[in-house]
């Protein structure tokens, strides 16, 4: 089985410029101070602490307020490049030596030093938010005034690949620790950071409400190439809004709109550019049998993959979207074809629910009803869901709730069934590996270290493989058994759409931060 690799889901926005005229807002500020532009989106954040901060839209606003070590060249993820440092891989990829290139400043006109970027990286682990997974097992010392070494204690060529990501952006460790930044659980500097950012992005923040919107403005100390944009105004607003908003010209951007809604709008009028997402909607059941006896059962498991009309729910998704073989998207290697995905066959689900110690109960599917997932609210999927274990014969109650609500109950592994989304964290078909038993998202499902042999023996041969063709056929390979033994069911990789008014010639996206807010570049 070959590896497939599809480019477009990180393909840059090119955005043509169809219209002479350009919206007032877009102009307001045009001239040596570049123009103001507002963005609308639909907020997925809680926090613009980097070292806490893992949510969609927290990438986004993090990617131009802090730089990291390691970038990515707009688009292109298949390689990281340079940021504040240069970096070489040694010692069987243990060690990534990292040199810094020593020419950024921070906001307050400081120099970027390596005992910023240790106190960063320390900061990271030690608080221990969300984003530390990305540098468990990993040592991160000062060699000298210009260089570090991170050493892991096994073989992690991945790391490379996490160094880019925002959260993992460098901060002013002097201003941090004059307003209650320390590298340990003592760290009390949220709160700074949620009013005034201490990075040296090409943006600064100038206020932040995690409810309403976020104000950028350009930082005068920034020592790369300065944005064409002076002021970014990033707005939370639904869908619908959004689609009005940018039509009457009182946004520039719009990044959530739903396929329904980029189906009511004039290309001739607007800018739309459609590419794969990050994300991948999935379903999942839950394996202990104190939550559910019938979820646990994997006889129901089975039924319920053969039971789905993943057609139907690719329909949902509309132009642009694609149904996943796996977990891992299409964009990444080691992405399986549809084709050898799990499909549809409501005869084989009905022998298997009859081989099941399935007696009729009613099932709960819960799902957060405020969120979206690349504009497609979890409803209509749940519903479709719904319709089709009817069909087997199967009752399923909806609970809908909240996202803050609903969430505590999915990581504490209490929901019997959910369905929920995963946007890759680092572009590596390993961030896949928190599906597994006993991992991060695995044990969501209460799926426990140690379930399966056979998985274990694939991740292990995953882990050890080496070069492009032999790490993808080995993650094809996992991929089919977590199809045939997982609680996990891909159902659908979203689009990603971003309408831009006709002023706005172009604006990369990524699929680590979505959009590159510093890269909108003007007709």
């Amino acid at each position: 089985m070959k590896p497939t690799r599809i480019a477009a889901a990180a393909a840059a926005l090119v955005l043509s410029s169809t219209l002479i005229a350009c919206s007032s807002a877009a102009e307001s500020g045009a001239g040596e101070e570049g123009k103001s532009v507002v963005v609308d989106a639909s907020f997925d954040i809680k926090t613009l602490d980097p070292a806490r901060s893992f949510e969609p839209t927290g990438s986004i606003v993090n990617h131009v307020l802090y730089e990291t070590l390691l970038t990515f060249d707009g688009d292109d993820v298949s390689v990281p490049v340079d940021g504040l440092a240069s970096y070489e891989l040694s010692d069987e990829d243990r060690v990534v030596t990292l040199t810094m290139k020593g020419d950024s400043t921070f906001s307050d006109g400081s120099p970027v030093t390596v005992d910023d970027v240790v106190f960063s990286l320390n900061r990271v682990k030690e608080i221990a938010g969300n984003p530390s997974f990305m540098l468990d097992g990993v040592e991160v010392e000062k060699t000298s005034d210009t260089t570090l070494t991170l050493t892991s204690a096994e073989a992690n060529p991945t790391l490379v690949y996490l160094l880019p990501n925002p959260s993992l952006g460098i901060v002013n460790s002097k201003v941090l620790q004059e307003n209650g930044g320390s590298a340990d659980s003592e760290d009390t500097a949220e709160s700074f950071l949620n009013e005034t950012s201490a990075g040296s992005g090409p943006f600064v923040l100038e206020s932040f409400d995690a409810t309403s919107q976020i104000v950028l403005t350009a930082n005068p100390e920034f020592g790369g190439e300065a944005s064409e944009t002076s002021r970014i105004v990033l707005r939370n607003v639904s869908g619908e809004t959004q689609k009005l908003n940018v039509q009457s010209g009182e946004s520039q951007i719009a990044i959530d709109l739903n396929p329904d809604q980029i189906a009511e709008l004039n290309p001739d009028e607007l800018n739309i550019e459609t590419a794969s997402s990050r994300y991948t909607a999935y379903m999942m059941l839950n394996q202990d049998p104190a939550v559910s006896a019938v979820t646990s059962d994997p006889k129901f498991t089975a039924a319920v993959k053969s039971a789905i009309d993943y057609d139907k729910i690719l329909a949902l998704g509309g132009d642009g979207a694609e149904r996943p073989g796996g977990l891992v998207p299409t964009s990444l290697l080691g992405s399986l074809p549809a084709e050898d995905g799990n499909s549809l066959d409501l005869d084989a689900a009905k022998a298997l629910l009859g081989e099941s110690g399935y007696a009729g109960e009613t099932v709960t599917l819960h799902y957060a009803n405020d969120t979206t997932v690349a504009g497609i609210a979890l409803e209509p999927i749940a519903l479709s869901v719904q319709s089709d274990l009817k069909a087997l014969g199967v009752d399923v109650a909806l609970a809908p709730a909240p996202e803050a609500t609903e969430l505590d109950n999915y990581r504490n592994g209490k929901e019997e069934m959910g369905i929920w989304s995963w946007g890759a964290d680092f572009p590596d078909p390993s961030n896949y590996f928190v599906f597994l038993p006993g991992e991060n998202v695995g044990s969501r499902a209460m799926w426990q270290a140690g379930a399966s042999q056979n998985i274990d023996d694939l991740r292990a041969a995953a882990v050890a493989a080496s070069g492009e063709d032999e790490r993808g056929e080995a993650f094809q390979n996992l991929q089919v058994a977590l199809n045939e033994e997982g609680p996990f069911i891909p159902l659908l990789q979203p689009a990603l759409h971003i309408v831009a008014d006709p002023a706005i010639a172009s604006v990369d996206s990524n699929l680590v931060w979505t959009i590159d807010l510093s890269s909108i570049r003007y007709a």
